[in-house]
Order: structure tokens, then C-alpha cells, then sequence
């Protein structure tokens, strides 16, 4: 199949794609603004495939849009493309509305004109909302508290809505916390990990008890392959890891296979409407056949050892606009905490 992937240059659309072209039955066409978090270098080992092109572009521009889906005759979209931090959803909600929402629209509607024939939305478990208890199916309301799982949430609602009104053949999936390889030194493990090996504190929000679901970013690409290929058209799957921890346990964890002290541990005031505990019924999905493979230790070590051995990649990125970014979000934080 002929499969655009867009924001393909990001943390899982990047593994997607190496994983689409390992089977040499798939055309891939990288579709990618490259904005902050975009890193071409994350694609070195296929740049020069015969299967794959890169197209430097927004997916709210429509008419590059509808020119990318004529020129390569996709037949296939799976849309990674959005701004996914929370905490940069607090700073900046009108960048996420515009590309999680419009953009997904314009997708949409520039697919469905071109006669595209399957089409899956990524998204995420925390339109959920908080989890107290139990898991939560595909089933369960929506019910997002950040700019970021609002944006998402409507994005899902949005593209689910296309089935229902043009029997458009959408597929949403949504994972839980994913981690690996190649992901912006931003979120919460990669963030931790780079401070700990340069010694720096580690900013643990509130009490360090919020529960997380994690998920290693090669399980995650298989459930979306699997969904977007033998998923049914209007369908919501979850992909859950089922490995829940609280976040002082994974900080502690890192700590620990680095050989540093918890004393690099710092808990500062929390963000606005933390959501306490994330799990989702992947149960749906492993009717598919889907299993996840990746225990969370074994995960967690490779990829502490990943940026470990790949530092040239990660430095650059926390020495530019990353740095001011990182001061407005924790550093007067970090001098409250002491």
C-alpha cells in the first residue's frame, strides 16, 4: 500500500515508518512541518529507500495536502501529526486546537475527495480523563482536562464523525504512555534520564504518585499497523501496555541503573489539572491479535542505554529552544522546591 504518514519525523511516526518499510510491501510518503520536536535524523537508516519520500509541510495547508495525496497516489493515511505535550498545552492552548483539531479536519476532508482508502487517527488514553479505578474502554465518555487531551479528544470525535456521516473508512487508536528510543527530551523519561546523567535535579510533580501505563514505543507501531490494516471503519482500539507504575518509581528506576543518588530528586509545585492515574482495556485490540512484547524493565534499559550511547543527538536539542522552554516550565519551580 501506498501510506502517507504524517509527522513522521516525530518519536513514534519515525519508528512507524522504519517498521512500515522493514516489510518491503509498503510506499511511504513522510509528511512533516518539522517544528520543534520533528528530527529528520530520526529516519537516517531509510532516508535513501526506494519506498520512501520526504515532503517538508503543514497539514493545514489543504492544497499541499490534496497535491501530496494526487502525486504519490496514497491509498492510506495514518495521522501522527500533532502537538502532544501537556505541559506545552498549558503555555500555548491555540497551537494545539490548531494543529490537533484543524489540521486532523483538513486531513479529513482532502482524503475523503481524494478517494483515500483507510485512514487512522492516533491518539492518546488521557482523553479519558482521570482513571481513579478500573480501565477504561473504548466504550467510555470522553471526558479530557488539558488543552492537549481536549484537542485530542475533539480531533477523535471529529474524525470518527466522517464514518458516521460519509462512511468514510477512519480507525482511531488510543495508546498510553509510550516511551523508546528518539523521543524529545521533554517527556517525562527522557527528560529524567538526560538530567540524571549530567546530575541534574529531576522535577517530579506534586507527591510522585500520579500512575502512568507505559507502553514501549515498538508495541505501540505494531497495534497501530495491526488496527490500520485489519481494524474495523469506525472503530476505537486501545493500546495499553498493562504496565502501571507511579512516577517516583520510574524516576527512582532510572536513578538506580544509572547509579545515581535520589538526592537528583526534587518535587515541585504540580500543573494545573493533573490527571492521577491513566489505564486503558486493551482487550479489543488482542481479540485482533495483538500482544504486547515488551516487558516495562527490559524497555526501560534499552532505552536508559539508548541515550546513554546517543548523546550527540539529544545535547544539541537541550541546548537550544528546548532551554527556554525547560526555565519556563521548572525553573522557578525548581528554586521553590530548594
Amino acid at each position: 500500500m501506498r501510506i502517507l504518514v504524517t509527522g513522521g519525523a516525530g518519536f513514534i511516526g519515525s519508528h512507524l515508518i522504519r517498521r512500515l518499510l522493514a516489510s518491503a510491501q509498503h510506499q511511504v510518503v513522510n509528511l512533516d512541518a518539522l517544528c520543534y520536536s520533528g528530527n529528520l535524523t530520526n529516519l537516517d537508516t531509510i532516508s535513501r529507500e526506494p519506498g520512501y519520500a520526504f515532503v517538508h509541510g503543514d497539514i493545514c495547508d489543504g492544497s499541499l495536502v490534496s497535491s501530496v495525496l494526487r502525486t504519490y497516489r496514497v491509498e492510506g493515511i495514518i495521522n501522527c501529526a500533532a502537538e502532544t505535550h501537556v505541559d506545552r498545552s498549558i503555555l500555548d492552548p491555540g497551537s494545539f486546537a490548531r494543529t490537533d483539531v484543524v489540521g486532523t479536519g483538513v486531513l479529513l476532508e482532502e482524503s475523503r475527495h481524494a478517494g483515500v482508502k483507510r485512514f487512522l487517527q492516533v491518539s492518546t488514553d488521557e482523553v479519558y480523563g482521570t482513571v481513579e479505578s478500573g480501565l477504561s474502554t473504548e466504550e467510555d465518555r470522553v471526558e479530557p482536562r488539558s488543552p492537549y487531551s481536549a484537542s485530542k479528544a475533539g480531533a477523535d470525535l471529529l474524525v470518527l464523525s466522517y464514518w458516521t456521516t460519509y462512511q468514510f473508512p477512519v480507525v482511531v487508536t488510543r495508546g498510553s504512555n509510550t516511551y523508546g528510543s528518539h523521543q524529545y527530551p521533554e517527556k517525562f523519561i527522557p527528560l529524567f534520564v538526560t538530567n540524571a546523567i549530567d546530575d541534574q535535579l529531576l522535577p517530579l510533580y506534586g507527591d510522585g504518585r500520579y500512575r502512568r501505563d507505559w507502553l514501549a514505543v515498538e508495541d505501540h507501531c505494531a497495534g497501530i499497523e495491526l488496527a490500520f490494516f485489519h481494524g474495523k471503519p469506525g472503530a476505537v482500539y486501545n493500546i495499553g501496555g498493562g504496565n502501571e507504575r507511579e512516577n517516583i518509581a520510574v524516576a527512582e528506576e532510572i536513578l538506580s541503573y544509572l547509579g545515581k543518588p535520589k538526592s537528583l530528586l526534587r518535587f515541585v509545585v504540580d500543573r494545573p489539572g493533573h490527571d492521577r492515574r491513566y489505564a486503558v482495556d486493551n482487550g479489543k485490540l488482542r481479540r485482533l491479535g495483538w500482544r504486547p512484547v515488551v516487558s516495562f524493565e527490559e524497555g526501560l534499559r534499552a532505552t536508559i542505554q539508548w541515550y546513554r550511547e546517543h548523546e550527540s543527538w539529544w545535547r544539541p536539542i537541550k541546548s537550544g529552544e528546548f532551554r527556554k522552554y525547560y526555565e519556563q516550565m521548572y525553573g522557578k519551580r525548581l528554586q521553590q522546591a530548594g
